[in-house]
């Protein structure tokens, strides 16, 4: 398993945790490639470091060989690889006829910055002229050299067909993910669909609803945090509550008197969170990957309000199969409205909820998508 660490512990290392563990009780061995983005940006030297690495780093290439010729792996699973180890480490897998299975958390393979977005909204400029140049002219990154070092990563790894040439399948987590994967050009045979999972509980949760709306994640605009704290100024009533990391803090000046910020929460004091809320709200601008508070409300029965684009459609769905309430993106009086059409039907709370733990059941638990990963390994080495 190869991964680039970012800065500070977010979803995507904790798929990796999570899957690393999985496999192991399945039997496999796995060996690690990790590099850390972590003090990075800190300092000049470090931002040009980062800046070179991201199109070739000698360091993460010759790790890789390394691993390579001493482990001898059967399959590789690459998940980061910027920009500590780089797209040019794809090389040496190829080199040494070793199978690449590529986990896509996030869009970086078509868009430079990874989220699809700009300007507080949703943005495919680059996958629709098939540039990543457009990071340089809108500075999508909010510093110039921050911009063009990502375009240029981008850029180069598609002129050296680094992806597209030595990764075997691509594993992506929606199928929202597979359709853009296809509409920039990658082979469709090529991609598959393998969606992020946690653990069943043992017990069925209480699906009687809590008592607050819940949020957890980054405190930042791009996670439309300031549309939840408007959604809570209209409704006095209702006690919100966030949890996570600040990332933008002048979010949190003025919050009105029912918002309420518990911190970053992890292990019993996360599952207390989410067994106390009487739904969880999520607003992203950006598509996001696959937001896995979705599947830890699920573990506790309880339904999400999220946002009606990209992975958040399919997981929640419409009509009968729906699993929580859908709001047009960036609309804090639809939020609004979808929170209020729930908030006092304890029934319909109780519903979703049930329906939310069932899906995570069939669809998204830990065994059955590690039963999925087990059967494209061994269908890569068949091969």
């Amino acid at each position: 398993m190869v991964h680039n660490e970012y800065g500070k512990y977010s979803g995507e290392e904790a798929v990796v945790d999570r899957m690393a563990e999985a496999f192991r009780g399945r039997g496999v061995e796995v060996a690690m490639l990790r590099r850390s983005s972590a003090g990075a940006r800190e300092s000049l030297m470090g931002k040009i470091h980062g800046f070179f690495a991201g199109i070739y780093s000698p360091g993460g290439v010759g790790e890789m060989r390394r691993i390579l010729r001493e482990v001898k792996p059967d399959v590789v699973n690459i998940h980061n690889v910027f920009p500590f180890i780089s797209p040019a480490a794809l090389q040496e897998c190829r080199k040494a006829g070793v199978p690449v299975v590529m986990t896509i958390h996030n869009y970086r393979l078509v868009c430079p910055t990874g989220l699809f977005m700009r300007d507080g909204g949703p943005c495919e400029r680059c996958l629709e002229r098939g540039s990543e140049w457009g990071c340089v002219k809108y500075n999508c990154e909010g510093s110039r050299l921050k911009s063009l070092g990502y375009a240029l990563r981008g850029a180069t790894a598609r002129w050296r067909r680094d992806f597209i040439d030595c990764v075997d399948r691509f594993a992506c987590i929606t199928d929202f993910q597979r359709r853009k994967l296809s509409q920039a050009g990658f082979d469709p045979a090529k991609i598959t669909v393998i969606p992020n999972a946690v653990d069943v509980p043992a017990e069925a949760p209480d699906f009687n609803p809590g008592g607050y709306v819940a949020y957890c994640g980054r405190l930042s605009r791009e996670k439309g945090v300031d549309l939840i704290i408007e959604a809570a100024r209209r409704l006095p009533k209702v006690e919100f509550r966030l949890a996570g990391a600040v990332r933008d803090a002048e979010l949190i000046e003025n919050l009105p008197a029912n918002v309420k910020l518990c911190g970053f929460l992890g292990g019993k004091d996360l599952d207390e969170f989410f067994r106390g809320a009487r739904l969880v709200v999520m607003a992203s601008r950006c598509y996001e990957g696959f937001a896995v508070a979705i599947l830890e409300a699920a573990q506790h029965g309880r339904c999400v309000v999220a946002p009606d684009h990209g992975g958040f459609t399919e997981i929640i769905g419409r009509d009968d199969s729906a699993i929580g309430r859908l709001f047009t993106p960036g609309d804090a009086s639809e939020l609004v409205n979808a929170i209020s059409s729930i908030w006092d039907d304890s029934d319909t709370l109780s519903r979703l909820g049930r329906a939310a733990y069932d899906k995570l059941c069939r669809e998204y638990s830990l065994e059955v998508v590690t039963e999925s990963w087990m059967s494209l390994f061994s269908e890569l080495t068949r091969r």
